[in-house]
């Protein structure tokens, strides 16, 4: 019985000493390797970027939209039916914003660098000029606000990228 035992844990013990012996070809020390990236908070944007119902409804310029939801990461407000006017706000932590940047180009939609209260960001309007998502970079968080007149409106309202911006500025204005 001592004899198995001993070949048990003499076994475990040099299993435990190889896997801590392992080399690292990066001249650094054999072994050892840098401690992973923690993400950098960026400041608090608050619930919806803090703005209120009321105020995304006359930013908006689209009446009729209320609050579908909220959340600690986002908030959406819907208009009336399907294929109705929407604004979007999320709040994305430690997530890279050129990852954003590259989803929205991939459908159609052109970003183009921006700044928005000394702070980088991108804005992308869709061909049809309906829909423009927009984000600001904050440290190594981003917000977006996203806005669409929807499929039947928008014809008298002007560019939506326009309203995302005016979000975005008193987002970056508010900041906590």
């Amino acid at each position: 019985m001592r004899m198995t035992s001993a070949i048990v844990t003499g076994s475990i013990l040099a299993l435990l000493l190889s896997a801590c012996g392992g080399t690292d070809d990066s001249g650094d020390t054999p072994g050892l390797r840098p401690p992973p990236k923690v993400a950098t908070l960026g400041p608090f944007v608050g619930e919806c970027g803090h703005l209120t119902d009321d105020e995304v409804r006359d930013i908006g310029g689209l009446g009729t939209v209320s609050a579908v939801f909220k959340n600690s990461v986002g908030c959406n407000w819907q208009g009336g039916g399907i294929g109705g006017a929407s604004v979007t706000f999320a709040s994305y932590r430690g997530s890279p914003i050129d990852r954003e940047k590259a989803w929205v180009a991939s459908v159609g939609r052109n970003p183009e660098t921006i700044e928005v209260g000394g702070r980088t960001g991108f804005q992308a309007l869709d061909p049809s000029n309906r829909v423009c998502d927009l984000a600001v970079q904050l440290d190594d968080d981003f917000f977006e606000w996203s806005m669409s007149y929807g499929i039947f409106g928008g014809d008298n309202l002007g560019n939506p990228c326009d309203r995302t911006r005016k979000m975005a500025e008193l987002t970056v204005q508010r900041l906590g």
